[in-house]
């Protein structure tokens, strides 16, 4: 049977349909955030079939197969790829109302070109056309990104990594950036149980020996330096629970060294770490031009027992409920005040927090960057015609949309990209549907400008790409 993805899919008004057909579509796409393995552009990788490059390492369909009474052995265990993908063309049919049954036929119509709805009945033949083209030059990695026109790509990089894959992208010239960008969760997370072997692998990738907490901070300066060298853009950071617990470099000091002893840190003292640690980073970040991404407000490894069995990024998180306004204030204020805030994109995992976000980000902008504190896009769970457009109206209510940097995927599968197009649409329709009840003026040429920015210039000019 056929899909229902037509030419108009998701615009509902002659506005709309304008704006997306004759703006939106073909711009460029700037991913800034996402979890593609870059070894696997480098190596321009053929994926053996479908599953592979679809269900590995994709939680949200993982997520799907649980909920849909699938055994774990068809998600993460030892059943064949074919087997697996059975599983999900037997669980697509279920998930009306979830994003994933839109972008699984998006993908297979503007991938595979094929426009069939996935289910048993037309899963053997999906998979044998599907991978019959994945073998082709014209469906490698690279082929992949350039397919969606994708100009720029950010991956999430630990500071410990050596670039060296980029380094190498960077000296073959693509056709596209693909660009490291600096996730030092690790280097932040004094009360975990891996926090000192992290600091022995800092040392070793900054060629330096950390006794003490101003050795490590020396050490971060100089794997942003190293980043920076190799075109990062931004850092990003996961933060489970908002902290702000001011303290004096001499006080985070005798924590650091109290933590390389081993001997246990109170709560107050881990928050005083992470906020000392986290405003000095931001600093640094600003004198670079970098952009700080804060993803706020995951409820982590819910399940001990699937922990246990299947690791960490599995399926297992959720949202977290924990208030964040306070002490987001006071951590952007610590480096506002020195004048050395970085451009800064908030994002809460809880669409409670999106009125705190949009407002909080207009405390702290900038008369030489429009919309320097940004109130970032839906993300993840919010991730859903709802959620995108709560968050551009909120953001519109209470901000600038125009400025708005738009959309990422924070993907780690090759085929995620259609999901700016899906963005795409959806800005559209909103915008279309404000002129068709009179909100916004049928003006065309300024329309046209939103979408244009929203999609990609804004995002182009914010990243200095």
């Amino acid at each position: 049977m056929k899909t229902f993805i037509t030419d108009d899919f998701l615009l509902y008004n002659d506005t709309a349909k304008e704006l997306y057909h004759n703006t939106a579509k073909n711009l460029p796409i700037i991913d800034y955030h996402n979890h593609l393995n870059q070894h696997e552009i480098l190596q321009d990788k053929n994926y053996a079939n479908l599953a592979e490059v679809w269900l590995g390492g994709d939680h949200y369909k993982w997520r799907a197969l649980r909920a849909n009474g699938i055994s774990e052995d068809y998600i993460t265990g030892n059943k064949s790829d074919y087997e697996k993908f059975l599983a999900w063309a037997k669980t697509v049919p279920n998930t009306i109302g979830n994003p994933l049954y839109h972008w699984t036929h998006l993908e297979l119509l503007r991938y595979f070109d094929i426009d069939e709805l996935l289910n048993e009945d037309s899963a053997a033949a999906i998979w044998e056309e599907a991978n019959k083209k994945l073998a082709s030059p014209e469906l490698s990695t690279r082929s992949l990104l350039k397919n969606k026109n994708v100009e720029f790509v950010g991956t999430t990089d630990d500071p410990t990594d050596d670039l060296a894959s980029h380094q190498k992208l960077a000296k073959e010239n693509i056709g596209m950036t693909v660009s490291p960008s600096f996730r030092p969760d690790k280097g932040l997370s004094i009360e975990n149980e891996d926090f000192k072997a992290w600091v022995e692998k800092l040392e070793q990738a900054s060629q330096t020996t950390i006794e003490n907490y101003r050795a490590f901070l020396d050490a971060l300066a100089n794997r942003v330096d190293y980043f920076d060298e190799n075109g990062c853009k931004s850092s990003d950071h996961g933060i489970n629970v908002m902290f702000y617990e001011p303290a004096t470099e001499n006080e985070v000091a005798a924590i650091f060294h109290k933590r390389l002893n081993g001997e246990a840190l109170s709560e107050k003292e881990v928050e005083q770490f992470k906020t000392y640690t986290l405003v000095t980073l931001g600093e640094l970040y600003a004198d670079k031009g970098w952009v700080m991404q804060l993803h706020i407000n995951p409820l982590r490894n819910n399940s001990t027992r699937r922990f246990q069995l299947i690791g960490p990024d599995s399926g297992f998180d959720s949202i977290g409920d924990r208030l964040l306004g306070n002490k987001l204030s006071g951590l952007l204020d610590a480096m506002d005040i020195k004048d050395k805030l970085p451009k800064t994109i908030l994002y809460s995992l809880n669409s409670r927090d999106n009125n705190v976000l949009a407002a909080m980000a207009g405390n702290f902008q900038s008369d030489e960057i429009p919309g320097k504190v940004q109130f970032g896009t839906a993300w993840w769970f919010n991730d859903t015609i709802d959620g995108m457009e709560d968050q551009m109206k909120t953001l519109a209510n209470i901000g600038l949309i125009s400025n708005f940097v738009g959309m990422l995927t924070d993907s780690r599968s090759f085929l995620s990209f259609p999901r700016h197009e899906y963005f795409r649409r959806i800005l559209c329709n909103l915008l279309g549907t404000w002129v068709e009840q009179g909100k916004a003026p049928k003006d065309m040429a300024l329309l046209e400008t939103y979408v244009k920015n929203i999609c990609y210039e804004n995002a182009k000019r914010y990243f200095g790409i």
